[in-house]
Formats: C-alpha cells, structure tokens, sequence
C-alpha cells in the first residue's frame, strides 16, 4: 500500500462504515478490512482496476463522483475517502458538499501546486511540472483543478468543511515533522474533515 494511504488508513476509527471515492484496486479498503475491521465500498471507473478490487473480495460500483453521489444517502457512512482523487473531478465544490451529506467524517488528500519546486519550474522554464506528486505530462494528466493548500483549505471553509487535522508530506509522500511553510515545502497534504455544525446538512 502507498505510503500516503497508510496515513489515510490511520484516520479511519475501527470498525466504521467506509466509501472511498477513486478507490483503484482496493488497497485501501482491503487494509482496513482487513486490519481494522471496517465495512464498506469502493468507488471506481477504471474497467480493469475494479475487477482486481473484486477479486480480491473489495465491493466496488462504477458510479461518476461528478454526477451521481446523489444516490447516496445522507450519514449513510461513517467515513468517505478521496485519495488523490478530488483534483480529477470536474466540480470539486460541489464534490466536497456531496461528501460531506455523505459522510460523519471526511479524508481528503491532494497534490500541492504550490510546492517550491513547481513554482521554479514555472519560473524558469516555464513548463507544467512532471514531478512524484503530479507524474503526468499536462496533456495526458487526468488532474484538471490543481490547486496549493491555501486555495483548498480556502475552499474547505467556503463549502462549510472544517479541517480536524492536517498531515503534511514531503515530496516522498512521507510525513513532515514540522508544517511551517507548508504551502511551499509540502509535495501533498491529507485532512480529515468534518461539517460546520451551522451548515447543517451541505447542499441543503
């Protein structure tokens, strides 16, 4: 399992009911089946990706994070999970709302743009960064709203999420010990996320 989805997985009480979102082929639920005795579903539409999850006895639907998590129900999960996946959504908002109807708790984790060495690369060269955290050449990335922590957490608080905790890593997908400057520093962040008791239920 990749490094950053054992910190995801450390977020995650035993025992709770877990959606998560771009679940790929199942490692992380399979883990927290597994290890932490936890229920839940795996979200995915790679064809070839969801037939590994369900061999290895993951549950998976093929469902558009972008148009139909709508068909859950609210607080029907303790937990729901985006790894790596709200910068590939097409409105990431209105993906946030969705998730916090959804879910008690909420675990996100990104790529940061705003990486000191992205913000070189922009300088100097003028070309879109290739790096661990954003391995795609521009044309071929299927991340199309990226975004440095400051925008996201500003993002979090427009759409009434409130960041519990924050897990910064470095460009290894290892966790930072210090988060000073963590806008500049971090190559990706992971937050658990609970609703503004004054929002209510998102969306409504």
């Amino acid at each position: 399992m990749r490094p950053d989805l054992a910190l995801v997985a450390d977020l995650v009480p035993a025992g709770s009911r877990v959606l998560d979102l771009g679940c790929g082929e199942g490692d992380l639920l399979a883990h927290l089946f597994r290890e932490r005795s936890c229920s839940g579903t795996g979200v995915e539409i790679d064809p070839d990706a969801v037939l590994a999850a369900v061999r290895r006895g993951v549950p998976v639907i093929e469902v558009d994070i972008d148009e139909q998590l709508g068909e859950f129900a609210d607080a029907s999960y303790d937990v729901v999970v985006m790894s790596q996946t709200l910068q590939a959504t097409r409105r990431p908002a209105d993906v946030l709302q969705e998730i916090g109807r959804i879910g008690e708790r909420c675990v996100v984790s990104v790529p940061n743009f705003g990486l000191w060495r992205h913000r070189v690369g922009l300088l100097l060269r003028g070309r879109m960064p290739v790096s661990h955290e954003l391995p795609h050449p521009w044309h071929e990335t299927p991340n199309i709203h990226l975004s440095t922590l400051a925008d996201l957490e500003a993002l979090f608080t427009s759409v009434g999420m409130r960041v519990e905790e924050r897990i910064v890593l470095d460009e290894k997908a290892t966790r930072m010990r210090r988060g000073l400057a963590a806008n500049l520093r971090a190559g990706a962040a992971i937050y658990l996320l609970t609703r503004e008791r004054s929002h209510g239920t998102l969306g409504s």
